[in-house]
């Protein structure tokens, strides 16, 4: 008989701990995600303690690696995503304010914060040339640069430029023929703030790119904890709240050919730098 009630204790105490770990799962925060991916389950590379303040990123298919800049020291890192391989860089630069990074071809682009952007290349003896290129004017901070292939140009998206209000954001274009900055467009920060419910916001944005399978235009802002979509005219399409426990600080966006996304985030005082990998499977329509 003392049996029969030991036992049906302990019975009774696991239904209860599985009730109790369903209500917790069930009332746990969900995070929309765009099509195509699960922004709660992404596979997560720690990175080492030099790369804490890592800001932009690009992919380079032809390794399955991924270049990175930090923010201050002007090194480029080669990060390899296959396990076994050590973490390369070289010297491309003096100390600065990096933000940004955009490989074409065989040349990188770097942003600062102040509208320049260092370009440079590796020769056949592996010496780095380099090449500057000033933005015209001054007062502007900028954080995000990115290729659109099908104008041929650098695009460079403001954080606080004097130019701006809480109703639009800037972007300056870099013509990659001419090698000279050329137009402007920008993207309207109410239709935003109207999509996540606020009357206005100050969107600053940290980091964006261009979807390779959509073409859309995926913008994430550290400050702010949102993912962006537009047309590459800039008009918004989605917005997409993100998880302050993820993505503790991103600061870089890139993808790779099959639509696979990585996101780069500082430590922020919180652990150590990573990379945050979202596999892309939507089926692509013939």
């Amino acid at each position: 008989m003392l049996y029969r009630y030991i036992v049906c204790i302990i019975c009774l105490f696991i239904i209860v701990f599985l009730c109790r770990c369903t209500s917790s799962a069930d009332n746990s925060p969900a995070y929309r995600s765009p099509d195509g991916y699960n922004l709660n389950k992404p596979f997560l590379l720690k990175l080492p303690v030099e790369l804490d303040e890592i800001s932009g990123v690009a992919f380079y298919s032809k390794d399955t690696s991924v270049f990175a800049i930090g923010d201050e020291f002007g090194w480029l890192y080669k990060i390899p995503l296959t396990v076994g391989k050590p973490i390369r860089k070289w010297k491309f630069s003096s100390e600065g304010d990096y933000e940004d990074l955009v490989m074409v071809d065989k040349v990188f682009y770097v942003l600062q914060s102040n509208g320049n952007i260092t370009a440079f290349t590796f020769d056949d003896h592996n010496k780095i040339l380099t090449q500057q290129q000033n933005f015209p004017a001054s007062g502007n901070e900028f954080e995000i640069l990115y290729y659109n292939p099908k104008i041929f140009k650098l695009v460079m998206l403001c954080k606080d430029c004097e130019t701006d209000k809480k109703k639009a954001l800037t972007a300056f274009y870099f013509n990659l023929l001419h090698k000279q900055f050329d137009d402007s467009s920008s993207i309207n920060v109410t239709a935003i703030a109207n999509m996540i419910g606020e009357e206005k916001i100050k969107f600053k944005p940290s980091a964006a790119a261009i979807h390779p399978i959509t073409n859309e235009l995926y913008i994430v802002s550290s400050v702010n904890k949102l993912l962006v979509i537009t047309d590459q005219k800039g008009n918004v399409k989605q917005t997409f709240v993100l998880d302050p426990a993820l993505f503790k600080q991103p600061e870089g966006i890139t993808f790779t050919p099959e639509g696979d996304m990585i996101i780069s985030n500082e430590a922020a005082d919180r652990g150590v730098a990573n990379l945050l990998f979202y596999k892309y499977n939507k089926k692509v329509k013939p």
